[in-house]
């Protein structure tokens, strides 16, 4: 599997692109592995790599998040550790720490010597970074399906549907203290929709409560809060960001105020 993986990054004279395909194969083994442990019986996948691997994103993404929807059964550290001896069987190196110290652990899964190896860096022990976050105490709301998935590995998931997806995206959005070019892609993604998607909106409330306060943001006027946002929004730094995880790197230029504008109109 190493092989195939290295393979994939070196079919390409991009760089950004070769590291993009090598990332997605291995988080696409980390998936894999997850489902093996039976981690979706607890877990849903979220966050705008499960619309990359779900619903065919343009854009590249890196890191893998989900939201606890089982408490039992519930094994992060043991699924950590199945990843990694996963990881060693295909031939990398894998090192895998967890923290869950905090109501989002955190695991990284670190491969050093990958990125040398497929000619995308110089020092032999730099390495490539997988980080994998779940939500221990996500807001209420959000609905689930599950799907088989296949992207050069096959695997069983729980996710939110779209829907709830896009619910956690607006969330990002109104929240997020910095500028992040990919959260304001994938709204323009969910926003040019057909049929045109709404957001699961009991889920977005209780996101919205969790961090502006109880009722001080309702939901329902999603479409006046995004537009504020978007006034004072450094388009610039939206395009800079995004450009090289896009599929087509040109399409950073539609994200433009114009055009956002028009779409949350």
């Amino acid at each position: 599997m190493k092989e195939q993986a290295l393979a994939l990054a070196r079919k390409t004279d991009d760089p950004s692109r070769a590291l993009n395909l090598l990332r997605e194969y291995l988080q696409a083994l980390v998936l894999r592995s997850f489902h093996e442990s039976e981690a979706f019986r607890s877990l849903a996948f979220v966050g705008g790599t499960a619309l990359r691997f779900l619903y065919s994103l343009p854009r590249f993404s890196e890191d893998l998040d989900f939201s606890l929807v089982q408490a039992d059964g519930y094994a992060g550290k043991e699924w950590m550790l199945k990843i990694k001896r996963d990881l060693a069987l295909a031939g990398f190196e894998p090192e895998v720490t967890w923290n869950d110290r905090k109501t989002v652990h955190t695991g990284w899964v670190r491969l050093p010597g990958i990125l040398h190896e497929a000619g995308l860096s110089g020092m032999p022990d730099e390495k490539l970074a997988i980080k994998i976050e779940i939500d221990t105490h996500p807001p209420e709301g959000g609905h689930c399906e599950r799907k088989i998935v296949t992207r050069q590995v096959s695997f069983f998931v729980q996710h939110y549907d779209l829907p709830s997806l896009m619910a956690g995206k607006l969330h990002a959005v109104l929240v997020r203290s910095y500028t992040k070019g990919r959260d304001w892609y994938d709204l323009v993604w969910y926003l040019s929709q057909r049929p045109p998607l709404q957001p699961n909106l009991t889920l977005l409330q209780h996101a919205l409560d969790q961090t502006k306060g109880a009722g001080r943001c309702p939901s329902a006027d999603w479409r006046v809060f995004t537009r504020r946002r978007l006034d004072v929004l450094d388009v610039d730094a939206v395009a800079k960001d995004v450009s090289p995880f896009l599929e087509y790197p040109k399409d950073a230029a539609l994200l433009t105020r114009k055009n956002m504008a028009q779409l949350l109109a």
